[in-house]
């Protein structure tokens, strides 16, 4: 004996099912025949300038040119038309186009950071739902690979011909030997230099919030010597009274990324093997990291560059039990200036500095 009813008929979940379909007003043919319709995608130099718009500082900072060469290129076309061939080709050329310096490396870091600045775009366009996820060409895209850096540690004797040559030549020799004293006992990036206000000095802990890259903050310990130079230069050039960028010029007005070109210049002209090396800022940040993993490990010298499992690579599972705490960097600086700090647990003892 055969049964008309369908076996599902009198199921409760399809007819919840169903309840449902006809309160949003969709029928089964919809689900059967219909298709999803997306918006019509925008051109580069439409939507370029809306994910300039949300993204931090940082990232516009890096990708502004890159952003602006693409519109050049492809200002007109919408997001769906360039293919990952197509971006291979631009990335490829972006290469050859660099301006040749002594330190280049044959164009690879142009190319990367152009792809990287397509992926953030064809990644905001995947969440306003303009392109599909399986649509994105720059996904298809590999990086150039990486060189090794040529960065490394500084002797001991470098560092203070570094700082000689920089307190004793220059229009304001005492500035930037504050601002090379300031990298050395915090191992900050400019970014991080720059980025200091007034408010972001505790004297009474001797610490200096650090806001850097990736929008990471940290609390950094500086020694007292250097505490008492940055306050005395925030007092001195305006910064405590109108607040803003602690770091300025004589004139009071903040410095920038041009202060270091211009101190490493001189420093080159001086010392012909810093020209030859190119060293740079980042110089001192591998130095003092290099001293503090030597005598304290690698936990201490990991929190002391303030890297954490995004920014450093580490994704182990081990590094959640070897994070080393803020005293324990306290006592790292202690050592490593030969003075004692509020937040070290004990003296340095018989530690050589090296600031």
């Amino acid at each position: 004996m055969t049964s008309d009813i369908s076996p599902s008929a009198d199921r409760p979940e399809v007819e919840a099912a169903r309840l449902v379909l006809e309160r949003m007003g969709v029928t089964p043919a919809d689900l059967l025949g219909g298709t999803v319709q997306r918006s019509a995608a925008p051109t580069f130099a439409d939507y370029i300038p809306k994910v300039s718009a949300v993204v931090s500082d940082g990232t516009r900072r890096v990708y502004s040119s890159y952003w602006n060469r693409i519109i050049d290129q492809w200002g007109q076309r919408t997001l769906d038309e360039p293919t990952a061939l197509e971006i291979k080709q631009l990335a490829e050329h972006t290469r050859t186009q660099v301006v040749r310096r002594r330190n280049a490396r044959g164009g690879r870091g142009a190319a990367e950071h152009l792809i990287a600045a397509l992926r953030c775009v064809y990644n905001h366009a995947v969440d306003d739902g303009l392109i599909a996820e399986a649509d994105n060409p720059a996904r298809r895209v590999a990086k150039p690979r990486r060189l090794p850096s040529t960065r490394r540690s500084l002797p001991e004797s470098g560092v203070e011909e570094v700082n000689r040559v920089a307190a004793t030549t220059g229009n304001d020799p005492t500035f930037d030997a504050l601002l090379l004293r300031l990298h050395t006992e915090t191992a900050c990036r400019r970014g991080g230099a720059l980025a200091l206000r007034p408010q972001d000095l505790d004297p009474a802990q001797c610490l200096v919030l650090l806001r850097e890259k990736g929008d990471t903050t940290r609390w950094q310990p500086v020694s007292p010597t250097l505490m008492r130079h940055l306050l005395d230069h925030a007092d001195q050039r305006g910064a405590a009274a109108s607040g803003g960028q602690l770091l300025r010029y004589r004139n009071g007005q903040p410095i920038t990324t041009r202060r270091y070109d211009h101190l490493w210049k001189r420093i080159g002209q001086h010392l012909p093997w810093a020209a030859t090396q190119q060293i740079s800022t980042h110089w001192l940040r591998h130095t003092t990291l290099t001293w503090v993993e030597r005598h304290f490990g690698y936990a201490v010298a990991r929190a002391y560059a303030g890297h954490t499992d995004s920014t450093s690579g580490d994704t182990g599972t081990t590094t959640a039990y070897i994070r080393a705490d803020l005293d324990e960097v306290a006592t790292a600086l202690a050592a490593l200036t030969g003075e004692p700090h509020p937040l070290a647990p004990e003296a340095p003892g018989s530690r050589g500095g090296r600031a």
